[in-house]
């Protein structure tokens, strides 16, 4: 399991014992979060669809594929967040996406930007990429400020990018570099 600190938040690798909690985070904030995601039926939030999300998670962390976190505020247990870094490619891209989601009673406090923060720290120094991408809908007013308070910069859009909600939504394409490596 990989485990890092911010100033308030502790962000980790999810394990098969962490279950009952990731589904209570996705439970509690699926309403919340509907706007935000693809459509899902009631299978998605089923035991067995959350352990075969943490097994798909611990098997891409280990082949370094992946690096998907869950936030908790330092001393709880109650997940409050997710931030994952997927699609990591090697050779001379050196790249990947990020991706999060806050829970809605944490929202407001900075939790995300201070979390961004520190997974940005990691893809640059630990993982050693150059680029990181985020694709945010353009009305996401809130995301668009967390990657531009981390020093995102904007690079277009990208017209019917993903299907949200059961429509295709455009996309405004935002990317970090890691000045580093260049």
């Amino acid at each position: 399991m990989k485990c890092y600190e911010t100033e308030r938040l502790s962000l980790r690798t999810i394990t098969i014992p962490d279950i009952k909690n990731l589904q209570a985070f996705l439970v509690r904030n699926r309403t919340f979060l509907g706007p935000w995601e693809p459509l899902r039926d009631d299978t998605y939030y089923s035991e067995e669809a959350i352990l075969q999300r943490i097994e798909q998670e611990i098997l891409l962390d280990s082949q370094e594929k992946q690096l998907s976190l869950y936030l908790t505020r330092k001393g709880e247990e109650r997940i409050i967040g997710n931030i994952t870094l997927s699609n990591i490619v090697r050779g001379p891209f050196l790249f990947c996406f990020l991706g999060y989601k806050m829970d809605e009673e944490a929202t407001g406090h900075g939790y995300m930007t201070e979390a961004v923060a520190k997974v940005v720290e990691i893809a640059f120094n630990d993982i050693r990429l150059h680029r990181i991408e985020a694709n945010i809908m353009p009305r996401n007013k809130r995301s668009i400020q967390v990657v531009k308070k981390n020093g995102f910069f904007y690079e277009g859009v990208s017209k019917n990018y993903l299907k949200i909600n059961g429509k295709w939504e455009d996309h405004a394409h935002y990317v970090l570099l890691n000045e580093e490596l260049e």
